[in-house]
């Protein structure tokens, strides 16, 4: 089995919330090697850096969303606050508030998997057109391969009809 790169495995921790493609805190905590307790407190130093469009904290409807797709914690014990979900451009702010070696790193092939995710989404249009134009190609053969078929036994029914003429002479 082949091994996948550092940005597919984190494409897979990135998820569509409110229309948006976002990485959740504690997942972006762990690929910057720190406590999410330590990525919240940064962002709460700087929240004049994260506008909404970069970082937005989860409703308690979303957060029990995920919390019943991933199967954890139903507030006894846990995280008890609502938790934040980063965009892209705020996987980059994060980054830079750490200051560290390791975000600044992750940070890169985090904004990779995002670049990567959004080039699937802009190829899907395209391969569906694909799928259907091949789609209406194989019915048409069909039709065509059932004509040759029909063709094929008539023939063959006609020729047993037919008696053979004996070659020689009588």
């Amino acid at each position: 089995m082949a091994d996948t790169s550092p940005a597919e495995k984190i494409a897979s921790q990135i998820i569509e919330l409110r229309g948006r493609r976002v990485i959740l805190a504690s997942e972006l905590a762990h690929l910057y090697g720190v406590s999410t307790k330590r990525l919240n407190e940064q962002i709460k130093r700087n929240l004049q850096r994260f506008p909404d469009d970069f970082a937005f904290r989860l409703t308690r409807e979303e957060r029990d969303s995920l919390r019943s797709q991933f199967a954890t914690s139903k507030g006894r014990g846990g995280n008890q606050y609502l938790p934040w979900a980063f965009t892209e451009h705020g996987v980059i702010q994060a980054a830079n508030v750490l200051n560290s070696d390791l975000a600044i790193k992750m940070g890169i092939i985090v904004v990779r998997a995002f670049v990567a995710i959004s080039g699937l989404k802009l190829s899907l249009p395209k391969l569906e057109d694909s799928v259907r134009e091949a789609h209406a190609r194989l019915d048409n053969h069909d039709q065509v391969i059932d004509a040759v078929v029909g063709t094929l036994k008539s023939l063959s029914s006609t020729d047993r009809k037919r008696q053979r003429r004996k070659i020689g002479f009588k």
